[in-house]
């Protein structure tokens, strides 16, 4: 691929490998996931929402919480107020499963975003029979017509798309490929370090009509309502929830928060803003 990938590189060599011990049942995954009704919208998003996300260990910060229990703690942030659940389903490198993911659709009734480096269409396909309503893809990963074929593939399957982008030049690719949900990530690809500034900076360049997710970094309830503030639709929070003795409690702490922030932008019941 031409494009550096840093930390990522090796991750993606990997999925090609995985894509390839699946293609066999392609047809079969396909048949299951054209049949499953529609997801709900990235809509549900909108006025300062908080994605929970679920994971054991990153290669950035390590071991985060082995003894995780995906089903209890998903009810708990469920419980707690997040709009969404993002579960990372890649084993080697963040201590994932396919079962978490049917683990947690069993345990919520919220939308769950299967947070994985999805390299195929198959792997859309896939997340929708695992029990994923939204699927993550990385515009980093997805080089020429590798993004559009995987948002063909998310119409097809029902889905919805969260596109993660890094800089400006991914952003454009992003939205000439018809982005609904643009999810900013805060860490650089390179040296994995984070900066809450790079979504100020890469969320100007978004239109009124696309969702905007601000990814990464985020370690308290300020993060929260700063990024909110600067216009996140909503924001993901991982690794501190992971790392919170109640993740449940702090998850509370951060909608409140967000919910703080973009009060005035909430839609109302008939689904018009304020």
């Amino acid at each position: 691929m031409s494009t550096d990938l840093g930390a990522l590189g090796p991750i993606v060599e990997r999925k090609r490998r995985e894509v390839e011990e699946i293609s066999c049942g392609r047809g079969a995954i396909w048949a299951k996931a054209e049949h499953l009704p529609a997801a709900p919208g990235v809509e549900v998003l909108r006025g300062g929402r908080v994605i929970a996300e679920l994971k054991r260990c990153s290669p950035s910060g390590g071991s985060l919480r082995a003894d995780l229990d995906v089903g209890e703690v998903a009810a708990a942030y469920a419980g707690a107020g997040a709009a969404a659940i993002s579960v990372l389903t890649d084993g080697s490198d963040f201590g994932g499963s396919p079962a978490d993911l049917e683990a947690v659709r069993a345990a919520v009734e919220i939308p769950v975003l299967r947070k994985d480096f999805t390299v195929d269409p198959v792997q859309v396909a896939e997340s929708r029979v695992l029990g994923a309503d939204w699927v993550l893809l990385i515009v980093a990963v997805l080089e020429g017509g590798a993004l559009d074929e995987c948002l063909e593939a998310v119409r097809r399957a029902g889905a919805q798309a969260v596109v993660e982008v890094h800089d400006e030049q991914q952003v454009e690719r992003a939205l000439a490929a018809g982005a609904s949900c643009v999810g900013i990530n805060n860490r650089d690809l390179r040296s994995l370090r984070t900066d809450l500034g790079t979504f100020a900076r890469l969320r100007r360049l978004l239109p009124d009509g696309v969702v905007s997710v601000a990814e990464s970094g985020v370690r308290s309830a300020a993060d929260v309502g700063r990024l909110v503030g600067e216009g996140a639709d909503a924001v993901l929070v991982g690794e501190a929830l992971m790392r919170h003795p109640d993740p449940g409690a702090l998850c509370a702490e951060l909608v409140a928060a967000a919910a703080a922030e973009g009060a005035g932008r909430r839609p109302s019941a008939d689904g018009v803003r304020p």
